[in-house]
């Protein structure tokens, strides 16, 4: 009974490290290889201490889906991402999880960008106790996360092969780091996570037999919002790009300058007022569009002419957004100063009526 007892306790205990250390190994197998990766925008960082994990391909059991990439908030100070991603184990596609560390591990050498070029990570790094951003390569906005600096990467090799080994796959093995992060402490995907990848299982439009490898919703800004006005598109066009929000890459792509109409503050004479700054202010912001727009074609141009890399593309693409969204912000800060003042002080009352 004793040695019983002893034999169900180690396998308890066995299987407890098991389910603590096996999320990040082979998890599912199958014979047809993932599609290539989809070329996508990344959105803003949506604040302080969210941490960007990329998207990949996933397997319901008949078919690829594709996990958009999105920011997820890390689960503990100092812990960082290691993607998912499919490996050739010799007669079948093995699929190994994710996970949270405090060192990223081997993710395949897949290329998926925005930091995650194949080893390590380039797009952050935790220094007493915040998360510092990579500018040159995630998408952040400075006005609102100020711990930020600027490294640039020299992507040499770029791919949207998303498997290693086998054949047409990334030839590329665990390095002795890599080896090492394994056996360190890790989280599993948090239950964020775990709703996002649920949520993609669940949409039809992001199974491969739907969208050919074009994924209609290639990344969101926090798991699982999956709004149209809140993601990023797929596609084959374009360079992998970091840019912002659900806003647009382009100043061409913007939509037309919104007339707001004028407080009316019982007052005709500064009514007038306030509507002859309301015109002035939506002449000098079209112009603003029409200038960067006219300057970001020219780039483009120059780009096509030059038959740029990957590289100069993705890192003239990231400055388009940039800009864009610096125009954005500013324009908005303009109309509500405007709208501010528009705002009527505070009025006398009206004169009693005479009986």
């Amino acid at each position: 009974m004793g040695i019983r007892y002893l034999r169900i306790l180690l396998l308890a205990v066995g299987m407890l490290f098991f389910s603590t250390a096996s999320f990040a190994q082979v998890e599912i197998s199958v014979t047809v290889a993932p599609p290539e990766l989809p070329v996508y925008e990344q959105p803003v960082c949506p604040g302080d201490g969210y941490i960007w994990t990329p998207g990949y391909w996933a397997w319901d059991g008949d078919d690829y889906y594709w996990v958009p990439g999105t920011w997820v908030e890390a689960p503990e100070v100092g812990y960082l991402w290691t993607p998912p991603y499919w490996g050739w184990g010799g007669s079948a596609f093995i699929f190994h999880g994710g996970y949270w560390g405090p060192t990223v591990g081997f993710y395949g050498g897949i290329y998926y960008g925005f930091g995650y070029f194949g080893n390590g990570f380039e797009g952050g790094r935790w220094q007493s106790g915040h998360f510092y951003y990579n500018r040159a390569v995630t998408n952040v906005n400075v006005t609102v996360i100020h711990n930020v600096y600027e490294t640039r990467v020299n992507e040499t090799h770029i791919t949207r092969v998303s498997y290693n080994g086998g054949r047409g796959g990334i030839d590329r093995r665990p390095t002795r780091e890599e080896e090492a992060a394994e056996h360190e402490r890790h989280i599993p995907p948090v239950a964020a996570q775990s709703q996002h990848i649920e949520a993609a299982r669940n949409n039809r439009e992001l199974h491969a037999s739907a969208n050919h490898g074009k994924p209609p919703i290639a990344a969101t800004p926090k798991p699982g919002a999956f709004n149209e006005h809140e993601t990023t598109k797929g596609g084959e066009a374009g360079a992998r790009t970091n840019t912002s929000t659900h806003a647009s890459t382009h100043a061409k792509d913007l939509p037309p300058v919104e007339r707001h109409p004028v407080t009316n503050t019982g007052n005709p004479k500064v009514d007038q007022k306030y509507q002859k700054q309301q015109q002035q202010l939506s002449t000098k912001q079209d112009q603003d569009r029409q200038k960067l727009q006219q300057k970001q074609d020219k780039e483009h141009q120059q780009l096509a002419k030059q038959k740029a890399s990957d590289t100069r593309t993705q890192q003239v693409e990231q400055k388009h957004q940039q800009q864009t969204q610096q125009l954005q912000q500013k324009h908005s800060q303009q109309q509500q100063h405007l709208e501010q003042h528009q705002q009527p002080a505070h009025q006398a009352p009206p004169p009693k009526e005479k009986h």
